[in-house]
């Protein structure tokens, strides 16, 4: 039982900022909050930092410094085992930085390499189904002279002896449930959880970010990973009141996430059966829309989706963010199938990120009322509907509680609700 005096900080280690929130236990209530430039040499200083005004109090925190973490997908086809994978790491919070379906020839091992994975997500063939393309592509994987951690989440039937000859090639290996044991049958929770270990023994646990072994004992996940359990938090409470589902659109330096939490009820009833299922919590992470350190990726998608010039604005730069990535989502919404558009007409929409955070209310709602009149894709998700800002970046620290204090995530969740 915590004390009434029990407190945390829990912060998120950003590419360009460290926020960080102290948070009461026992009541939800968000004590302070306060941020520093993220120290990428050593992201320990810029926690210390960002966490000085706070006393002697214990750390959490989610990380997506460096990137966060990349993530690769080798599948058995892409129409089901390496779609399936490719929704499963989505889930844990990853940004998938490529995909590979089939046998692994001497190309596609060299597209691997060159896409610099900290993890590979091996999958392929229901349980009992095929088990050649599996044994053929941890095979080629134990040969490459490279050592990358793998999940692997295929055929249980085979599963120990393509574990061992990945061992045997000097890579480490976390064995998890299949993520497709039937079809029609995505169970990503396994691998979603065998990631989550796997990033913080082999990136948080290595000195990729820091040597200061604090930073082991304070991250427990990814930074979207602990956002996707707050946004569900926060769906949960949404759902309570009898409203619909909630979709968050995070803009950051390096990267732009949309997560999608819908109305299970209304979903189900208009879903048939897929070759691969929907998750029913989701994100889309966009690498190249990033406000700080990837703008002139971003100014390329946003003349490939016809957006006018963009102006040297932090504002205009997160609203051109924003829209391609609501048009991208979207998209990938669609693949789902019809229990995938249910990213519109959603009963809150949440904005998150610097860019919102910092800009005029007058500014914010100039670029809202755009974003809803988009007839790009847009516009679908905020048209009329509830818009409100993460001001205070509580969804991160909502999630990070989730697990251990639910009533306080919980409280902390409620403060965003109109």
């Amino acid at each position: 039982m915590d004390s009434p005096d029990a407190v945390v900080a829990c912060v998120d280690i950003g590419s360009t900022f460290t926020k960080a929130a102290l948070v009461d236990l026992t009541t939800g209530e968000l004590r302070a909050t306060a941020q520093a430039p993220t120290t990428l040499d050593d992201v320990v200083r810029g926690v210390l930092e960002a966490t000085a005004g706070f006393g002697d109090v214990p750390v959490r925190a989610c990380s997506s410094a460096g990137g966060g973490l990349r993530l690769a997908v080798v599948g058995y086809e892409q129409l089901i085992s390496a779609e399936a994978g490719h929704r499963a790491a989505l889930s844990a919070g990853a940004r998938v930085v490529h995909v590979a379906a089939g046998r692994l020839d001497a190309a596609g091992l060299a597209a691997l390499g060159a896409a610099r994975p900290d993890v590979v997500l091996l999958v392929g063939g229901t349980d009992g189904g095929d088990t050649a393309v599996l044994r053929h592509n941890a095979a080629a994987l134990a040969g490459e002279d490279r050592s990358v951690p793998v999940v692997l989440a295929g055929n249980a039937h085979v599963a120990d002896e393509v574990a061992a000859v990945l061992r045997d090639g000097g890579l480490p290996v976390t064995v998890c449930a299949n993520v497709l044991p039937d079809i029609g049958e995505l169970v990503p929770e396994p691998a979603r959880a065998a990631i989550r270990a796997v990033f913080l023994e082999h990136v948080i646990g290595g000195d990729k970010l820091s040597a200061d072994p604090r930073l082991r004992q304070w991250v427990r996940a990814v930074t979207p990973d602990a956002v996707l359990d707050g946004v569900v938090v926060l769906a949960g409470l949404r759902a309570a009141a009898e409203v619909p589902g909630v979709v968050v659109l995070d803009v950051g330096g390096a990267t732009t996430d949309v997560y999608c939490v819908p109305d299970l009820d209304a979903e189900q009833a208009a879903l048939r059966r897929e070759a691969v299922g929907v998750p029913a919590h989701r994100r889309t992470v966009e690498g190249d829309l990033g406000v700080h350190h990837a703008v002139e990726d971003l100014r390329a998608a946003a003349a490939a989706e016809s957006l006018p010039p963009l102006a040297d604005d932090a504002l205009a730069l997160g609203e051109a963010a924003a829209t391609v990535a609501l048009r991208r989502h979207l998209r990938a919404e669609a693949a789902y199938g019809p229990g995938g558009s249910s990213a519109r007409g959603v009963g809150l929409v949440v904005l998150s990120g610097g860019v919102f955070r910092h800009a005029s209310a007058p500014g914010r709602d100039a670029v809202v009322a755009r974003l809803a009149a988009d007839r790009g894709g847009a516009g679908g998700v905020l048209g009329g509907t509830e818009v409100v800002v993460d001001a205070a970046y509580v969804l991160a620290a909502t999630g990070l509680l989730a697990a251990d204090h639910p009533g306080a995530a919980r409280a902390l969740a409620a403060t965003l609700l109109p």
